[in-house]
């Protein structure tokens, strides 16, 4: 059997944008707390489902933007009173901006920097400030905009790239997001915080080496980070190679003994490699770390089914369900279960809980189809059936849909349409 590819999750992280540097000064100040905001790498495979441990990266920070002080000449001429009065807007309107920033209203705080840069649109640290600020709020097609006229202002600054592919990456656009990334390690050969994004974004699109590679470059500078030895084993988890995972996985538990994520994917591994003992054992290790986490007794139900045992495997299904209700993978597995075991009752809950977490899903309903067929509830199950087949046709799912219309066929030629 073929066990779940578990793949750590790699945190992406929009640096503290410290408030004093908001502020119309040109000191510099130091950073403040972060806003994590999360995204997992996960190889597809029509056999290995991947799922996510909660394994994080380290929190990058932004270099603090310290925005210019506008000051006013002191030669009275008409023309310089005028820039001395612009300036002193200016002036205001970015100390206005960090005291609403400071309040929490960050709304306001946008709609003030962006008219200070109404009235300076060639202060690329302004639009770097509206583009946190929107990356905050979680509004990243309006934090990419701001970003890329600020590295457009100022092609030299690593700060807005690295956030410019962190707000890509928010957005899904991982080659991008890996472009920005990029570019901010070539003009800061040291940002490690920029090498850990491009990982992120580099395992989304599959490139594994390339992840893997980049893990490197923060691992020979932070050799004891216990979360970055994980994220080398999750990649090797999810390229398939299961034995290279385990050395960069044992370490990151000798590092860090507590760290349950690392038992979890450790147990895949182990699972992969037919150690079944092993795996098990890693499993309830990292339950016992991590109870609150789903996906550990979701693997824990897999090596029961495997083994036959069915009623253990549907105990620890459910148990991930009740520590972890949107899990949707273990929805599907308790829901093929019980079908299987003809107990329509259940599987119709379980199917119509998995609906409300995924109404895009035509399989959900497929199967919520068959359950109410299998309890005679045929216009339930005849309405649900086409919906399913209507949703498998827009995803052009040929063999979806033609699943769906048997299931329909069946009900026609057993005489109840």
């Amino acid at each position: 059997m073929n066990y779940r590819i578990i793949g750590a999750v790699q945190t992406l992280f929009l640096g503290g944008l410290a408030t004093t540097a908001l502020l119309a000064s040109a000191a510099t100040a130091s950073p403040a707390t972060t806003s994590p905001t999360t995204a997992t790498a996960a190889k597809s495979s029509p056999f290995l489902v991947p799922l996510a441990a909660k394994a994080s990266v380290p929190v990058p920070t932004l270099s603090a933007i310290a925005l210019p002080a506008a000051t006013a000449s002191k030669t009275a001429t008409p023309l310089r009173l005028a820039q001395a009065s612009t300036e002193d807007q200016l002036e205001g309107l970015l100390r206005r901006g960090r005291e609403l920033v400071d309040a929490g209203n960050l709304a306001d705080a946008i709609a003030t920097y962006e008219q200070a840069a109404s009235l300076d649109p060639e202060n690329a640290k302004i639009f770097s400030a509206i583009g946190f600020l929107q990356a905050r709020q979680n509004n990243y097609e309006a934090a990419v905009e701001a970003y890329e006229r600020a590295v457009r202002l100022d092609a030299s600054n690593a700060d807005f790239y690295y956030a410019l592919g962190y707000s890509r990456a928010n957005l899904g656009n991982n080659e991008a997001a890996a472009q920005a990334y990029r570019r901010a390690t070539e003009l800061k050969r040291d940002y490690l915080e920029a090498y850990l994004g491009l990982g992120v974004v580099l395992a989304r699109e599959e490139d594994f080496d390339g992840a893997i590679a980049a893990y490197q470059q923060v691992l020979a500078r932070r050799p004891n980070d216990a979360r970055i030895h994980e994220s080398i084993g999750a990649a090797y988890i999810q390229e398939g190679r299961y034995q290279d995972a385990i050395a960069p996985l044992n370490q990151a538990i000798q590092l860090a003994p507590r760290r349950g994520s690392a038992y979890l994917n450790l147990g895949v591994a182990l699972l992969n490699l037919n150690q079944l003992q092993e795996g098990m054992d890693a499993l309830k290790r990292a339950a016992e770390l991590e109870p609150r986490n789903g996906l550990i007794y979701l693997q824990i139900g897999d090596i029961y089914k495997a083994q036959g045992n069915q009623e253990q495997a549907i105990a620890q299904y459910q148990r991930a369900i009740s520590v972890q209700p949107s899990l949707v993978e273990a929805h599907i597995a308790l829901g093929e279960l019980y079908l299987e075991r003809d107990e329509y009752v259940r599987a119709i809950v379980t199917y119509r809980e998995l609906v409300e977490l995924a109404p895009d899903s035509p399989d959900a309903l497929y199967h919520l189809g068959l359950a109410l067929k299998g309890r005679e509830r045929i216009e339930e199950a005849t309405s649900t059936l086409r919906q399913a087949r209507e949703l498998y046709a827009q995803q052009n799912n040929e063999d979806g849909v033609k699943n769906a219309e048997e299931a329909l066929s069946d009900l026609e030629r057993s005489g109840r349409p």
